[in-house]
């Protein structure tokens, strides 16, 4: 039961980043227990678990939802996490412990090897872990629930950066891989200045790309029926 249950905690908590599920869903308990083999009780404690976490919304009598994302949520999303990932990146710096260097390695090695195979939805999952080590290592009882709440939006709204459409947005993924191994030589020398500076960086690279997905350009009617009336 153990491992189903492992299960279904993983592959929800993936849905959920890759929009394989939509914000705001209602889950139903009883079509997740029949599918992973798993009653009412542990289905509803990982329920729980994924709520801790922020991912759901659990309420009585209202069933458990998909954390929602709407103007409210995108308008202090981008408001606060630039905030939240300097301070993270500054204790990171300061407070890393070697086992958590070594795990950033190798979830790094994962991001590559799935950027250069064009494996969009390990990108998604391996960079969300990426971020979520880092908060790991700042060891703050204070910003790393705030960090994990940033992060899932942050991969839903951005998940369309992981799948490069063109050269100049393939060029953008590999400057990102570029910044996440500038975080490692930063952090294993202990250069707080040069990891704040690449976490800037990372951000504006990130938030333009965000940006595109909310607003992208309109379609032009041409492009709809090949004649232009606009």
């Amino acid at each position: 039961m153990t491992t189903r249950k492992n299960g279904l905690y993983q592959d929800l908590k993936r849905q959920i980043l890759t929009l394989e599920v939509d914000p705001d869903q209602v889950l139903d308990e009883a079509a997740l227990g029949e599918q992973y083999g798993l009653s009412r009780t542990p289905v509803r404690e990982t329920l729980r678990r994924l709520a801790g976490e922020g991912f759901l919304k659990v309420r009585e009598n209202q069933g458990t939802r998909v954390i929602p994302m709407n103007d409210r949520t995108l308008r202090n999303f981008f408001q606060v996490a630039p905030m939240i990932y300097e301070a993270i990146c500054r204790l990171a710096v300061q407070n890393h412990k070697p086992s958590q260097l070594q795990d950033l390695k190798c979830t790094q090695e994962r991001f590559r090897r799935a950027s250069v195979n064009g494996e969009s939805l390990a990108m998604v999952l391996e960079n969300n872990r990426f971020h979520e080590i880092m908060g790991e290592m700042a060891g703050s009882t204070y910003l790393e629930p705030s960090l994990g709440r940033l992060l899932i939006d942050h991969a839903r709204i951005g998940h369309t950066f992981f799948r490069p459409h063109n050269e100049e947005t393939q060029k953008r993924l590999e400057l990102s891989v570029t910044h996440h191994d500038g975080f490692i030589e930063a952090i294993s020398d202990h250069d707080e200045r040069r990891a704040v500076d690449l976490m800037k960086a990372h951000w504006e690279l990130s938030r333009a790309d965000m940006q595109r997905f909310i607003a992208p350009d309109g379609l032009h009617a041409q492009n709809l029926t090949g004649d232009s009336y606009l």
